[in-house]
């Protein structure tokens, strides 16, 4: 069939994500892979190695995602079939293909799970047991550290990967604002509250006592770790778990969790709801609105003093 190979059209496709849209290498190295796995199938198929993606079918497609039904999740197949949909619109919309097989495929069907998330309280509870520790006269700049993370954490709501990426200029005090690179390389601002600003400053304090320039290598990083270099976001989920142990806070939660947290307060108390996408950094509203779940007893309590047929005479 006429057109170019899959290699090349694979290629074609990687280069206009990365300088058309402006993804992450890692969002790149995901399509990638993704695309590669399903060309190696379909290679089987063929019989050869040679393979264009006009000569890719709806049926095809439906095999692989078959063959792949009991190893992967339905989140994981959801997004090779997105990344198909998504590859396929590239060559249509540059006028290499008239048709995507991959609209053709039913999308697996996946339950919104209602994410974990801290209570108010319980916020209250972590984040004071932090600053306890990280104030006290024996305190180490790694309990600074961890206390400024989760305060940044729960008062901003940016990505933990967004967090791990800080550098130290971007922190803007006197504003009371953090510049944020989040996905597609887009750089935001969003409001910091005055007690992560406070937990930030006692922890850069403690990092210039405690930690040698020679041990941080002049690094910019806001948030380092023990041997001087970035933190890593797996570091930050590890150090969360063992600090909501510390505290006797057994739900799990991951850091992304705090990211929900915060998105639930704001929208418990009252807040915009496009003021929260616009803070998340979310492209699309409805993103944003898997994190309605609203707590019942309030839902109850609102429903008793405002319902004709509920109110108590």
């Amino acid at each position: 069939m006429s057109g170019p190979d899959w290699d090349s059209a694979q290629e074609l496709f990687l280069q206009y994500l990365r300088h058309e849209r402006n993804l992450s290498e890692e969002t790149l190295r995901a399509y990638a892979s993704d695309l590669s796995q399903f060309a190696g199938y379909a290679r089987g198929l063929a019989g050869s190695c040679g393979l264009q993606p006009g000569s890719i079918g709806a049926e095809t497609i439906r095999g692989y995602l078959a063959s792949v039904h009991r190893s992967l999740e339905k989140t994981s197949r959801a997004r090779k079939l997105s990344a198909l949909r998504s590859f396929y619109r590239y060559l249509i919309s540059s006028g290499l293909f008239a048709e995507n097989p991959a609209d053709l495929v039913a999308h697996p069907k996946i339950e919104q799970k209602v994410p974990s998330f801290l209570t108010v309280d319980a916020v209250f509870h972590f984040l004071d047991a932090l600053s306890g520790a990280a104030l006290k006269r024996d305190g180490s700049w790694r309990k600074a550290r961890n206390w400024a993370l989760f305060e940044s954490l729960y008062s901003t709501g940016i990505r933990v990967s967004e967090l791990v990426k800080l550098n130290r200029d971007e922190v803007i005090f006197d504003e009371g604002v953090v510049r944020v690179r989040g996905k597609g390389r887009k750089e935001r601002i969003v409001p910091i509250g005055t007690k992560a600003l406070d937990a930030l400053k006692y922890y850069l304090s403690a990092l210039e006592f405690q930690f040698s320039e020679r041990r941080a290598g002049g690094s910019q990083a806001l948030f380092l770790n023990s041997r001087g270099g970035r933190l890593t976001a797996r570091s930050v989920n590890r150090i969360l778990k063992a600090e909501l142990i510390g505290c006797g806070l057994w739900q799990h939660l991951s850091a992304h969790g705090l990211r929900h947290t915060f998105a639930t307060h704001l929208l418990n108390a009252g807040a915009d709801l496009r003021a929260i996408q616009e803070m998340l950094g979310h492209e699309s509203l409805s993103t944003t609105q898997r994190y309605t779940h609203v707590d019942i007893d309030r839902l109850m309590k609102v429903y008793d003093a405002s319902h004709p047929r509920s109110r108590k005479k």
